[in-house]
């Protein structure tokens, strides 16, 4: 694999580690489908001054336009509004460890597209990671001042599923020759205006002079860093890496939440999330040995 895909999808690892962090601290002041619609409509803005400043044009083909709504919906709509809300009722570490389970459904979704039947590995693996996350749902610890809530991590376990469908198409989008900065941006913009009729309507009751700059600079980062600059990395790995290769690299990822969550925001690490750590990791990391054998 070149260096240049290690390098985009490493760095997109890590600023997605992030984002569990950087949304509880959002969420913490703000209503959750405010932080949701404000990170997309804020990335939108963005991704539109760049398309208009770089005569950036849309998916040209049917197909392609398909996958770019798919991925808009998913990556920019669904994902952030299932996630920010899962968020707001649980931990940021069981954020991060449910997200450990992305490369098995990024896997799995990717098989449904290409009608391919995974090996028995693939099945075992994705058994242990399961048990792991139930293990994860049943231990209420790792929220500082609170417990971490089933409801919470079920939402954000359904949010990866939406992830997942998001990354596929947004990579065979860059796959059928579209560009992965084109995949973003337009999927951003698309997505943001969708949501703009609504966003009145959500921030009408929010008091945003009490909202501190801390919790700006989460949504700000979660714009900027998580909804533009990590999918443009994102999609141009996965279409240059493949898609199957290049998501053994979210096996890394909750290792940053984990850390950020624990080191910011103070929250504590059992055993129980330990145990659940291990047997989500080992799933994966199964599931992953089937995929690239």
């Amino acid at each position: 694999m070149k260096l240049s895909v290690v390098g985009a999808a490493g760095l997109a690892v890590v600023l997605w580690g992030a984002s569990p962090v950087a949304t509880k601290l959002a969420v913490t002041e703000l209503p959750p489908v405010v932080v949701a619609m404000l990170r997309t409509v804020m990335g939108g803005g963005l991704a539109l001054a760049i398309v208009l400043g770089t005569r950036m044009p849309p998916p040209a083909t049917p197909t392609q336009r398909l996958l770019l709504a798919l991925s808009a919906f998913c990556g920019f709509i669904g994902f952030p509004m299932l996630f920010s809300i899962g968020q707001h009722r649980t931990s940021a570490i069981h954020g991060a460890m449910i997200l450990a389970f992305l490369p098995v459904m990024t896997g799995i979704v990717a098989m449904l597209f290409e009608r391919k039947v995974p090996a028995r590995l693939f099945w075992l693996g994705c058994a242990v990671a399961l048990v792991g996350e139930a293990v994860l749902i049943g231990t209420r610890q790792g929220l500082a001042g609170a417990k971490a809530g089933v409801i919470g991590d079920g939402l954000i376990f359904l949010s990866t599923t939406l992830a997942s469908l998001g990354y596929v198409c947004g990579a065979k989008l860059q796959q059928s020759g579209y560009p992965s900065k084109g995949a973003t941006f337009w999927g951003a913009i698309i997505a943001s205006l969708a949501l703009l009729p609504f966003l009145p309507l959500s921030i009408g009751a929010v008091e945003f002079a009490s909202v501190s700059a801390a919790s700006w600079l989460a949504i700000g980062y979660l714009a900027v860093g998580v909804t533009v600059v990590g999918y443009v990395l994102w999609y141009w790995a996965l279409g240059q890496g493949g898609i199957a290769k290049v998501g053994l690299f979210q096996f890394f990822q909750p290792v940053t939440g984990v850390l950020l969550a624990a080191f910011l925001l103070g929250e504590s690490l059992s055993g129980g999330l330990f145990l659940a750590a291990g047997l989500i990791l080992f799933g994966v990391w199964l599931a992953l040995r089937a995929k690239g054998s």
